[in-house]
Formats: structure tokens, sequence, C-alpha cells
């Protein structure tokens, strides 16, 4: 067995760039696109140009119908290609060597080489010849790091021999890291003060910033205080006006020491005494534009800051301007975004309807319209149709469409479970409500509390669990299985069924209360075979679908592949017709799907064959006549049990026997008109 740990090893034009791990699972595409996991940016590199994948634990190159071709060692890759340790495979000027050990590559003395950068290359000799003069290339040491680089973390004790300025730009760059993740100017303005603490002889300060909608020159009179702080237990004093306005104009930051008693430069109380004996004040600016200023003072006459710290401020008020511009593109983009967002919402809330439904039938124009007036509201739902029709995506299209798109959507089909557990995914269990209930479990109306739950094949649903449902569709608290907690949930319901629940109600299977309680808006999916002109438009949509996720290549359908789907009757109806579509796409072995890669089913649906009639065999019958054979087939099927045949007609007993007497139907039915 070859062991499935591989590298590539990347050169590209005189020197070897990087190693590439190849991991067993992952597809690795080399191309000049820059979605390609490994990208060779050269013209001659096309733009998906080939990829690498482990099939039947050997690793196999794939040449992509690149324009200019894939070479491995001297020959060209016309297939699949099984690549084998040592290869050396060619895409434009980029070499990447295959091997299973890095050892094999960059062993002690390998013959591995890379020309040197200096390198002249003598008139006639292609910058791809490796017979041109070459230089050993060195044994290759990777070191792999997970954590944080210790450059950001905090230092208790700075090591010895380092210089100020070297100390200075290691703070600087924790600093400006720090700066960069901020969320809001005063988490930004407190950093800093924090760090121009740590790093300068100051004690006290703050950053000032003018307004974003400052009309006319900056003056210092317009600053407003972000944010300030003193270490000193002394409160902080707002800058003078002349020299925040001086520093302001001139865009040059400023040092005074010893300004005790210079009210031009000191900081004053509200009652004129100045409290610092040496001030910077630093322009907070990006290019030519200023938004405020960094104020910081000593207030010991033994802690005086010097040219050093002026430097340091300047270079983190410099920092702050860039956080500051970062941070309003972020508010800018966040505003732009939720304006967006609330388009979006507005016009769905115009076309009524946010869903995936394909086709332009009628039929789907009608639902649609169904949709968009049943979705603002919370009332309950009943959706009709057969199995296959797609009444789980029109539910998701009313709860996207609907106030509760926001929270979440649920759903849980009635027919897969048992009463007993069914009444536990519907209401939740408390622990050891029975074998096996380790933990307390939430059910699906709490799960889907103020957002949108939708219960398929509601028919299915015991009597007795019907009885607890319609108690909280009513609005009232249920408890959990094995709990005696109430609890209240606010949930619209969305209920789907291809039973016909008037037959259930009179034969007493499902509770008349409960259909009339879920019988408040209805919503009717008709079968794919009643909406024919939607069939051309799905299997494009589902043939594009299977394309992107199984890679093929197929341009489309032929005419007789598609007239087979047209006149099929589709008794799985839509999820059927995925189903074919995708197995046609994964076993088709031409550029169009036709007539021998669909496998369509014998099976009929209620009332109708397999195929719909050819217009050749049509034979023209009127109505009548057909309700009349249909209506004796049933009775016959039934041995004349009219009660039976009534309920499978959906009609009344009574409009039963007035249609046998129309039809002088007797005890044996008589062959029909067009018969």
């Amino acid at each position: 067995m070859i062991s499935q740990l591989a590298y590539l090893v990347i050169r590209e034009g005189t020197k070897w760039t990087d190693v590439f791990r190849l991991v067993p699972g992952q597809a690795v595409t080399i191309g000049r696109a820059p979605t390609n996991r490994i990208v060779i940016k050269d013209e001659r590199c096309s733009r998906n140009h080939a990829e690498i994948f482990l099939s039947e634990e050997q690793w196999t190159l794939r040449d992509l119908e690149s324009r200019n071709g894939t070479v491995v060692g001297s020959q060209a890759v016309t297939e699949d290609w099984v690549l084998r340790p040592g290869d050396s495979i060619r895409i434009g000027r980029s070499q990447l060597v295959f091997v299973h050990q890095l050892s094999e590559a960059f062993p002690e003395g390998s013959g591995i080489v890379s020309r040197s950068s200096d390198t002249e290359e003598s008139p006639g000799t292609s910058s791809d010849d490796d017979s041109s003069v070459l230089t050993a290339y060195q044994p290759t040491t990777i070191t792999h790091r997970r954590g944080q680089t210790k450059y950001l973390a905090p230092h208790d004790e700075e090591e010895s021999g380092v210089s100020k300025a070297g100390r200075a730009s290691a703070k600087l760059c924790r600093l400006a890291y720090e700066l960069a993740k901020v969320p809001d100017a005063v988490t930004l303005a407190d950093q800093a003060l924090a760090g121009l603490f740590e790093g300068t002889a100051t004690d006290t300060g703050a950053v000032l910033l003018l307004p974003k909608d400052l009309q006319g020159e900056a003056r210092g009179a317009a600053l407003e205080v972000i944010a300030s702080h003193s270490t000193s237990g002394s409160a902080y004093h707002r800058i003078s006006n002349f020299l925040a306005t001086t520093v302001l104009r001139e865009g040059e930051a400023v040092l005074a020491r010893n300004v005790m008693g210079d009210s031009a430069l000191g900081s004053r109380d509200s009652k004129g005494v100045i409290h610092a004996t040496s001030v910077i004040c630093a322009p907070v600016r990006r290019g030519a534009k200023t938004f405020g200023v960094v104020h910081l003072y000593s207030t010991d006459a033994e802690h005086v800051p010097d040219p050093d710290d002026l430097e340091f401020t300047l270079a983190v008020a410099d920092t702050v301007a860039v956080a500051l511009v970062n941070l309003t593109r972020r508010e800018e983009l966040a505003e732009n975004l939720h304006q967006i967002r609330t388009e979006n919402v507005e016009l769905r809330e115009r076309l009524g309807v946010e869903s995936e439904i394909v086709g332009k039938s009628e039929c789907v124009a009608k639902i649609a319209e169904d949709i968009a007036r049943a979705a603002p509201s919370n009332a309950t739902v009943l959706i009709r149709g057969e199995s296959g029709v797609g009444k789980e995506l029109v539910s998701r299209a009313i709860h996207y469409s609907s106030p509760r798109r926001r929270n979440v959507f649920v759903c849980l089909n009635c027919a897969a479970l048992s009463e007993d557990l069914l009444a536990s995914e519907l209401f939740g269990h408390e622990r050891g409500a029975f074998t096996g209930a380790t933990d307390r479990k939430i059910g699906k109306f709490e799960a889907a509390h103020q957002g949108t739950l939708m219960l398929d094949e509601i028919g299915e649903m015991s009597p007795g669990i019907q009885a607890k449902f319609l108690r909280v569709l009513e609005g009232h608290p249920f408890e959990r299985v094995g709990g005696s907690k109430p609890v209240l949930v606010d949930v619209r319901v969305i209920a789907a069924t291809n039973r016909d629940l008037e037959r259930e109600v009179a034969e007493e299977r499902f509770r008349r209360d409960l259909y009339f309680r879920l019988h408040v808006l209805e919503i009717v999916v008709p079968g794919l075979r009643k909406r024919p002109e939607d069939i051309p438009e799905l299997a494009h949509h589902f043939l594009e679908k299977f394309k992107l996720e199984t890679g093929r290549r197929i341009d489309g359908f032929t005419d007789g592949a598609m007239e087979q789907l047209a006149r099929y009757r589709w008794p799985g109806n839509i999820r059927e017709l995925k189903n074919v579509i995708e197995r046609a796409v994964v076993l088709t072995r031409h550029r169009k799907i036709d007539v021998e890669d669909l496998m369509l089913s014998n099976l009929k649906t209620a009332g109708d064959t397999g195929l719909l009639p050819h217009p050749d065999t049509y034979r023209a019958r009127s109505l009548g006549d057909v309700e009349r054979d249909h209506i004796a087939a049933t009775l016959q099927a039934t041995g004349w049990n009219k009660s039976r045949a009534a309920g499978i007609l959906g009609i009344e007993r009574s409009t039963l026997d007035r249609k046998i007497r129309r039809y002088e139907l007797g005890s044996k039915p008589r062959p029909g008109k067009g018969g």
C-alpha cells in the first residue's frame, strides 16, 4: 500500500518557493485563478490548469484541458497520471516535485538545486534550462507555530541590551494590534491612553476629537473630550485653546517642559490654576485631514517627558488616526449593510414571496398569490397536495415572507414517529420521563418559539396527540412529557397533508374540531402532471444544480428526452423528477441527456396511466362520457357498495344515486358512449 502522506515542493522561475502538503480527501487544484489551492502567476498557466487527487490510495494528476498542457518529466499528461515519488511536474515556468517525505526532496547533498538569483544566463540559454549555472539548495526546515506571536504579548521586564527605540517600537506594535480590534471611538481612546502612559513619562492625558460635521476652521474650542485618564490621582484638566488651535493649524506635535505658570501651554482648571509641569500635544492626522489631538502632561517635576516620548506620542497619534479611519469605514459598511437588508425586506414584501419555487404556469402563479396573502398573518395554514409536490417549499416561502422571517423555521414529519416519540418531539420531555430519557429535551414547539412550525403529514397524527395539539393551537400552555411545569409558546403552525381530511373526519380518524382549527387558510399544490408546462423549466433547473455538484459537462436534453419528460405522468411529482434528472446526470455518457438515460417508473397515479396520450392517439370524448365510465368502474371495483364508492368519488351518497339514474347505470356497468 502506498503512503497517502505526500508533499508538493514548488519551484517558480529560478527559486524553490513553498512546500504544500497533500491531504487525503481534499483535491488540490492548480492554476492562475485565485480560487485554486495552488496559485501560479504565469501567463502560460491556465486559470484552472490541473488537479491532484487521491484515487484508490494513489495520488493522481489530471490535466484540466489546459492551454499549454502539463508535463511530468518529459512526457505530456493526456490522461490521469499516477504520481511516483520524485516525479517533476512542469506547468509553465513552474516546477512541482512530488514526494512522500520531505527528506526525499531535500536530503543532505541533495541533487535538487536552485538557480542563484544573480547568475547570468548565457546567450541562447532558456530560462527553463536546468543545465545553466546552479547552486545547491540548502536543507529545508519547517517550523509550526499555532499560538499568538510573542511580539504581541505584554512583557513584565524588558530584555537587557535592547535600545529605547527598540522597546518603543515593540510597544507600538502591540498597541497598534490592539487598536485595530476596538469596536468604538471611546474604547479606542482608552486603549491609546493606556499605551501612552506605559510608554512615556506622563501621568495624565486625554484624546480630543473634532465633530464629524464641523464646518469652517478647526479650533481648540471645538474639540470634544472622548476619553481622559490620570495615574497621578488628580483629575484631568483640559488643554488650553491656544495650544490646541496651534497644533490643529500647524499639524505638528509640541513638547513643552517647565510650563508652570505659562497660561498658553499649561492645563488649567476652572479657577485658572495651571497643573502641568511638562506637556505633549500631538495631532491625530491622516494625510491632510486632522481628526483631533492627543494631550498628555506630567504633574511630577521629577518625571519629565523627553523628545523620545514626543516621537512615541506622535506615532501613537498617527496609529489612532488610522484606526479611526478604519472604524469609520466599518460603521459606514455596517450602516450600508443595514440599509441593504432593509431594502431587501421591502423588496420581498413588494414581491410578496421569498421562495425557490420554480415555474411560470398559472398554477404556480396562483400558489404565489396564496402565499403572499397568507404570509403577513399569524393564521394557521393547511397545505394540501400529493407527496413530492413541494409542500415544505411552500411552507418555507410562507415563513420567509412573514414577519417571523428572522426567527427559526422548524419542520417535523408526523408520519415518521410513533405516538410516544411524536409527543416527545412536539412537546419535549423531562429527565427520567421514560426509559432512555437521560436528559431534559426541548420539543419542537419550544424550539420554534416566535418562529414557524411546519407539521408534515398531519393526517398521520394519532387521536391522543391531536387533543393535546389542539389545546396548544388554541393558545393554552402545555407540559413536557413527564413534567408538571406549564410552557407557553408563540408559534405559527403550518400543517401539510396528502390525505383527504374530510374523509378522515367522516370516518372518525381525525378530530372534527382540529380540522376546523387547521382549516383557516388553505393552499392546494397541484401535482406536476397538472402543470406540464413547468416540466421543461424544472428539468433544466435540476440539470444545472446537479452539473455544479458533480462537475459533469452536459449541454442539455435531446428533443426525444424532453418529449418523454413532458408526456410522463410523474406519480412521484417534483421529487421524482429531481431524482430522475440526478440519475441521468450521473450515468449519462453523452453531452446531452437522451431517452435511454431517463429511468421512468411504471407506477400509475390515481386514475392515470404512466404516460399522457400521444396527440396521434387522441380520441374525442365528452366530460359526461368520462364521468360515466369512471363512476361505473368505481362501482364495479367496490362491488356496488354505494357508500364506499361515494367516499372514493368524493361525493354524497344521494349525489351518486342521481348520477346512477342519469347515466342509466344498472348493477352491471355498461360500456361508455365513447368507448
